[in-house]
């Protein structure tokens, strides 16, 4: 798993089976603070938004975390106690403490455009960390180069991010399926794919969560898929129903959420999947070929 950790069934954070390190970002620290608690679906949903937004939470009121994460005033206060905290404040008080130095960079005076750059840019250095150790994504690869079909779901915000997978992936897998519009054919297209030997599903989940996400990939369990996931966080909603989740962290600093950390994590896994699928340079070296005979691209 990754360095943001897992969340098992019962909602307890953990991250002892990876044997890894605790970076220095502060998303990471959070991760840590959280690790080996017991938390309810409205604490992870908590923990979830604190993720998010790291970098600020130590500078939030418990009413400002609260609408952050669209639960009570009261919920942030049991959740602080939880963390064996006497109260929000004392969190607080902690999250500051432990805060690392902040950047020397000055971006008080970026307009709205380059701050939300800036932190897509602190995103893509947290996924850098994450990376810091392969195990994860050089499993995943194997699980994705063993699945034949390979069915890679991605709905709403995160259909992009899946088609973007799928198109890359055609050239050198030898039979993917897209997942990215749901309604009531779904299930069936799993039961297909199943059918035809697919063992692990990769699924793109993106804020805001689709129900149906969830839902789709607990019965893509229930079939005997194992689940690769990309999602915005270890706390996402899909992580209770994930054999195997990756983060990548969104921006949220404009109206709608930017994604790049979770597209390049994308294409991390292709390079994985490649490493495992041997006759993945034959492939585009053939395809290269053809588009060539066919003047498919303008030089």
């Amino acid at each position: 798993m990754s360095v943001d950790g897992t969340v098992d069934r019962a909602g307890r954070v953990d991250r002892a089976d990876r044997g890894m390190d605790v970076t220095d970002s502060p998303a990471a620290r959070l991760q840590a603070l959280f690790e080996g608690h017991r938390l309810t679906p409205t604490q992870r949903r908590i923990a979830h938004s604190m993720v998010r937004r790291a970098a600020d939470v130590p500078f939030l009121s418990s009413v400002e975390l609260a609408e952050l994460a669209g639960v009570s005033q009261p919920s942030v206060t049991r959740f602080a106690v939880a963390l064996g905290f006497d109260g929000y404040p004392a969190l607080r008080k902690h999250l500051r403490e432990v805060a690392p130095i902040e950047s020397t960079t000055d971006t008080a005076s970026y307009n709205e455009y380059q701050q939300a750059v800036e932190a897509e840019i602190e995103n893509l250095k947290h996924l850098s960390e994450i990376l810091a150790d392969p195990r994860p994504v050089a499993k995943a690869g194997r699980l994705l180069a063993a699945s034949r079909p390979l069915p890679v779901l991605g709905l709403r915000a995160a259909a992009s991010q899946a088609y973007g997978f799928a198109y890359f992936a055609a050239k050198v897998h030898p039979d993917v399926r897209l997942l990215n519009e749901g309604g009531t054919m779904i299930h069936d297209r799993i039961d297909a794919a199943v059918r035809a030997g697919a063992t692990t599903l990769l699924c793109f989940a993106l804020p805001r969560h689709p129900r149906e996400v969830v839902d789709t990939l607990t019965y893509a369990r229930e079939a005997g898929l194992t689940v690769v996931t990309v999602a915005d966080s270890a706390f996402a909603p899909v992580a209770k129903v994930s054999d195997l989740l990756i983060p990548a962290a969104v921006g949220t600093g404009l109206a709608f959420d930017t994604a790049c950390a979770p597209m390049l994590l994308g294409r991390v896994l292709l390079e994985a999947m490649c490493d495992d699928l041997p006759d993945a340079q034959a492939r585009l070296e053939e395809f290269d070929a053809r588009a060539a005979a066919r003047g498919l691209f303008v030089e």
